[in-house]
């Protein structure tokens, strides 16, 4: 096991790889990286558009498929493509899932974002999901959009494992923890259903450095890079308050097992910030970080571990509140950011789409 990803799980921090494609899967590349330490495994529609778009390695999984649906939807091609690969991430995982007594093991496979603003479609889809998967360690990931919290209530109220994902706000983890307590209250037996809060992170200091900059002056300036990370330890604060009320200690008397913090979106986009920024400045025990493949390398090469997330919260909340006196604020900055991730999901669905047409195509003309 690598040493960094070792002492992250000494801290109660797992990793999780936020990358697929079909052959890491079938050259070991995978098994390699749970061997050293990665527990679990995020994907998304770009991580998905890059994987199958890229080249010829899924094209007799497609080939299949058209003699199965001469005339099928190509969503339902997708889909088909998709689960073979969270089916065969979830088999390499399923070690993982048995040894941690369910803790750790899950691979995430998101519902259409073009269904982020629709209650019941994203119902419809995550339930077809989790039935054509069947494993007990996949997790279907639901945006948290107003629209998506009853969607995050009604699946975990029949059992399913829910990654919630495209989370900004604090405001909005608060609303995300109220329908994960809902939904877990009805469910008969909590213990077989886990979720985590992914929580997006370094989209936060890019918008909000933006809007620093064009201010200007040492006081704004100053605040660079500093309010994703705030804004994370302040949820934290609030996930360990919730852990510790007397609703979760019931829950946790039947059984049932705490909402984990996910910090995602955890690749530094800014060089001028460390590449393992948002692992190094994010450790503390109940949480995930899924990292891209170059963070987790980076990391592995010379990140620092230490526990991070409970220093400096008074701190923390004193950036947020400096923030909003300079005119920033961050309810706008999140709500935007949230916006434009669906947006930003949604169009690389739709290439996708658009790239499995075409390929549908040149391989019927063979």
């Amino acid at each position: 096991m690598d040493s960094r990803l070792s002492a992250l799980a000494h801290q109660g921090q797992s990793v999780w790889l936020d990358y697929i494609d079909r052959k890491m899967i079938e050259d070991g590349s995978l098994a390699n990286l749970i061997d050293l330490g990665v527990t679990g495994v995020t994907t998304n529609p770009t991580i998905f558009h890059k994987a199958i778009a890229g080249g010829d390695r899924y094209d007799d999984s497609i080939r299949r498929w058209m003699r199965e649906y001469p005339d099928g939807d190509i969503q339902a091609l997708l889909e088909r493509l998709m689960i073979e690969d969270v089916d065969a991430a979830a088999d390499l995982l399923h070690a993982t899932f048995e040894s941690t007594g369910g803790e750790d093991g899950y691979v995430s496979l998101e519902v259409s974002p073009m269904l982020a603003r629709d209650t019941e479609a994203t119902i419809e889809a995550a339930q077809r999901l989790a039935a054509a998967l069947a494993a007990p360690n996949v997790m279907i990931k639901i945006p948290a959009t107003l629209e998506g919290l009853p969607a995050i209530e009604e699946m975990l109220a029949h059992g399913l494992n829910v990654n919630v994902t495209l989370l900004f706000s604090l405001q909005r983890y608060t609303q995300v923890l109220s329908a994960w307590q809902s939904g877990m209250r009805r469910v008969g037996a909590p213990g077989g259903t886990a979720s985590v809060a992914s929580f997006f992170v370094s989209r936060i200091d890019t918008l909000v450095d933006r809007a620093l900059e064009e201010l200007g002056g040492e006081e704004a300036l100053a605040l660079r890079g500093r309010v994703a990370v705030a804004s994370a330890r302040l949820a934290y604060r609030h996930f360990t308050k919730h852990m510790a009320s007397p609703a979760f200690v019931e829950l946790s008397a039947r059984g049932g097992r705490m909402q984990r913090l996910l910090w995602g979106s955890t690749g530094t986009k800014n060089e001028a910030y460390s590449d393992v920024k948002y692992v190094e400045e994010l450790i503390g025990r109940h949480t995930v970080n899924t990292m891209p493949p170059a963070t987790l390398e980076a990391f592995m090469d010379h990140g620092v571990v230490a526990e991070t997330l409970l220093l400096d919260v008074d701190d923390a909340q004193q950036t947020i509140e400096r923030l909003e006196r300079m005119g920033i604020s961050l309810a706008a900055v999140t709500a935007q950011l949230e916006r434009e991730g669906i947006e930003a999901f949604a169009d690389s669905h739709r290439q996708l789409l658009d790239a499995l047409t075409a390929k549908r195509q040149t391989l019927a003309e063979e």
